[in-house]
């Protein structure tokens, strides 16, 4: 039997074994995966389970997806550019890091509808997935990218490897048409974003990466001003797709069946 698994810290609201698994079944693949917390001390470690065919392959999150880098024999071109690694598998006897969620976050898009040709997008949060959202709105022709980040450095830095975008003071909101969170604020019910959404027209896009919950507190304010919102459940379900079809050379169905079993 094959072995997966994604590593982060937390871990806890994953829903990739769910998915995976249930891929899976329906594709007669004798495989299993699941999940585990861990500390980046432990990254070197776990990553030589591949090699040593203990695993065949490793999803990352939070808030290893750079860390696990040092620790591969090459990177895709999408993975070089961004610094960013959430697939890990095995070509040719080399550890290969991959980058999904780029591909993941565009197809969610095309879901929504949204024409993001010549917007103006903030985001909120610069760790994580946010290179990958970046690199992806590049490519979608948005006009301008902000981004914004509790430690401001850090968001700072994004502009080694993206140089278009605009550094925003944390707690300012710039005029835009579509607003992303990719804190890890709405993990929790508590969480709040802390910034005034007043005197925001309809026609913005309230975006949010999380999945798990299924509204957050950021989703529910963009919906009681009468904005459209998307969390991150069709990221979540693409990025996977993605993996599994590099995997196991197979495209999973994705269908309403799917989405009820995720409860997304």
């Amino acid at each position: 039997m094959k072995k997966y698994l994604v590593i982060g810290n937390p871990i806890e609201h994953s829903l990739s074994p769910k998915l995976h698994n249930y891929w899976f079944k329906k594709n007669n693949i004798n495989a299993n995966y699941s999940k585990r917390k861990i500390d980046k001390s432990e990254i070197q470690k776990i990553i030589t389970e591949i090699k040593d065919n203990k695993l065949d392959g490793m999803n990352v999150t939070v808030p290893f997806k750079s860390d696990v880098i040092p620790f591969l024999d090459t990177l895709s071109e999408e993975s070089q550019i961004t610094q960013s690694v959430n697939t890990i598998y095995i070509y040719d006897k080399k550890l290969v890091g991959h980058n999904t969620d780029i591909k993941g976050f565009e197809l969610s898009l095309k879901e929504t509808q949204f024409d993001l040709k010549n917007k103006s997008i903030f985001i909120l949060g610069a760790g994580g997935v946010v290179p990958s959202i970046i690199y992806a709105l590049g490519k979608l022709g948005v006009s301008k990218i902000m981004v914004s980040n509790r430690t401001k450095q850090k968001a700072e830095n994004l502009k080694k490897n993206f140089s278009n975008i605009e550094v925003v003071d944390w707690g300012d909101q710039p005029e835009f048409d579509m607003i992303i969170n990719a804190t890890s604020l709405g993990l929790s019910k508590e969480d709040e974003i802390g910034l005034n959404f007043k005197n925001i027209n309809k026609e913005k896009l309230f975006y949010d990466v999380v999945y798990n919950p299924k509204e957050t507190n950021f989703l529910k304010t963009g919906k009681n001003l009468g904005c459209r919102v998307s969390n991150g459940k069709m990221m979540f379900i693409y990025q996977a797709f993605e993996s599994f079809k590099l995997w196991h050379k197979v495209k999973p169905e994705i269908n309403e069946e799917l989405k009820k079993f995720l409860d997304l």
